[in-house]
């Protein structure tokens, strides 16, 4: 019985704790709503009888969000801030990015008669992902559907993003991912595996022969972000039988498909600038 009385508050503060969080969210919510209506400002008398809220409980969401330079807040008016407008402008160069590069990956597909993927790197889940998917028309083909994710350590696409990542995000990967064989070709030795993502900053190139998926190979390139970065790249999926005859003309190609798609991020990259100025 005093287990029981000993739990029952605590679940009930619990419950009171999720359901303030999810009221300030909400009420975080209607405030970006209501100052992206409004070039010249709301006044918090405004803002609380627009959401129905009390002032008080707005006033600290407000002075956060000003700190962080969300919002701002002048001749008791408040507006959205310049991090506001940095984040739409990210948001749409990310929306933007698939379809501009879609064409490309269309043209490569064509060109190699292979499958081409654009392929992005997930930090939280530290796991590749094939956001486009073009489809090879020859009838022996290597296809997945969009969506499908694999892991940064066995495929061509996982090893070229995860090869250059910064040296510490990299040890902490190999630290904590079991480096369970896929297929008998899956590399799981963490010294064997480092040689290769050198070898891939090296060459600009990642390989994956059977690794991840028996009879398929891949070849994978990065996209440079103008930081140095890299969260993007192409590649290239084909049976094994016809890989390693196509290779150097599938290097040729994906080069030059890479160096487009980089010129194209580097656009995007102007436009956001010039949205911030």
């Amino acid at each position: 019985m005093r287990a029981a009385s000993n739990t029952q508050p605590t679940d009930e503060s619990a419950a009171l704790a999720d359901g303030s969080f999810a009221r300030s969210a909400m009420r975080l919510v209607q405030l970006f709503e209501a100052l992206a209506k409004s070039e010249e400002g709301v006044s918090l008398a405004e803002l609380s009888t627009t959401i129905a809220a009390p002032k008080s409980s707005l006033l600290g969401i407000l002075r956060s969000m000003v700190a962080l330079g969300y919002m701002e807040h002048g001749h008791g008016l408040y507006r959205l801030g310049p991090k506001s407008f940095r984040l739409a402008a990210d948001i749409l160069a990310i929306r933007r990015f698939p379809n501009l590069v879609r064409p490309i990956l269309q043209d490569l597909a064509a060109r190699s008669g292979e499958t081409v993927f654009l392929v992005v790197l997930d930090h939280l889940a530290q796991r590749v992902t094939y956001a486009d998917v073009i489809d090879s028309a020859n009838p022996v083909r290597y296809t997945v559907p969009t969506g499908t994710t694999r892991p940064l350590y066995a495929s061509a696409g996982g090893l070229m993003l995860l090869a250059f990542q910064e040296p510490a995000w990299i040890d902490a990967y190999l630290g904590s991912t079991p480096l369970e064989p896929l297929t008998p070709r899956t590399t799981t030795d963490p010294d064997r595996l480092r040689e290769r993502l050198a070898a891939i900053r090296r060459d600009g190139f990642a390989i994956s022969l059977g690794e991840t998926v028996p009879g398929a190979a891949g070849l994978a390139a990065p996209i440079f972000n103008a930081d140095g970065s890299v969260t993007v790249g192409i590649l290239i999926g084909t049976p094994s039988d016809r890989f390693e005859e196509e290779l150097p003309e599938l290097k040729r190609l994906l080069r030059e498909a890479t160096t487009r798609v980089a010129g194209i991020a580097q656009a995007l990259v102007e436009d956001k600038g010039a949205a911030r100025d």
